[in-house]
């Protein structure tokens, strides 16, 4: 009878990780990528986001500091990005907003590069200077065809 004991405790903690392990990943992948606290709003607009989706972290020299609330198009069809960042930031009035890429084909995410106003942005605030997300169709395309990215062909 204990061998039966043990074949089933064992079996029971195996079944027990396994679920763990599948929280775990239903989490990660779920996109509960930020922790911090949020509460500042600022506004970017693109003319190309690529893949960047809801959610997608906010890094300032690659230390998450937020996250991507919503996207949606303005009157003159350009994609507007709403970041929710950490209101302690103190991100200067001429910071750089752009589209970067974990790897060669990982997930976007919006990189802030800090300028070097005194004046500070405040919620609510548009990033004036953005970088559009690297389209690698477009490249690859202009690569076959000899011709240049974003040209008049």
């Amino acid at each position: 009878m204990q061998t039966t004991y043990g074949r089933d405790l064992a079996v029971g903690l195996f079944v027990l990780v396994g679920l763990l392990a599948v929280a775990y990943l239903s989490v990660r992948v779920g996109g509960l990528s930020y922790k911090g606290r949020g509460g500042m709003h600022l506004v970017a607009a693109f003319d190309e986001i690529g893949g960047l989706s809801e959610r997608a972290p906010v890094r300032v020299s690659g230390v998450p500091v937020g996250q991507v609330a919503s996207i949606h198009l303005n009157e003159e069809l350009r994609a507007l990005v709403v970041l929710d960042v950490d209101p302690g930031l103190e991100l200067s009035a001429d910071t750089a907003a752009s589209i970067r890429t974990n790897g060669l084909l990982g997930d976007q995410f919006v990189a802030l590069e800090p300028g070097g106003e005194e004046e500070l942005l405040q919620s609510g605030d548009v990033v004036a200077f953005t970088e559009n997300a690297l389209n690698l169709e477009k490249l690859i395309g202009a690569f076959v065809h000899g011709s240049e990215v974003g040209g008049d062909e």
